[in-house]
């Protein structure tokens, strides 16, 4: 699988996450600001919240780490959380925007 193929892969992986609150999957809410793919198939990804006190906080981040390890070839997976830039509604693409209403 290329590289391009692999974080394909991972971002389908992703889409599977949900916040539990949110009926829209943590790709589409904005919540992953890079996906980094390095040698020998490790995936790094750095995401936020919606807020720092999201009651989900401990959760995500695990699952994704668990979705994304269910992608055939993957050796390692990093999720980092962060902060910086705050999370706002306008990272949110139009599929979450329309789902949510706000469009």
């Amino acid at each position: 699988m290329t590289e391009v193929e692999l974080k394909e892969a991972v971002i389908k992986a992703i889409k599977t996450v949900y916040d539990p609150e949110i009926p829209v999957d943590v790709y589409e809410l904005g919540l992953i600001y890079e996906i980094k793919i390095f040698p020998v198939n490790n995936v790094y990804i750095l995401m936020t919240l919606t807020s720092p006190s999201c009651p989900s906080a401990e959760s995500i981040p695990v699952d994704i780490e668990k979705a994304v390890r269910e992608v055939e070839g993957i050796a390692e997976v990093s999720v980092e959380l962060t902060f910086d830039p705050p999370y706002a509604q306008d990272m949110m693409s139009e599929v979450a925007k329309l789902e949510l209403g706000f469009m």
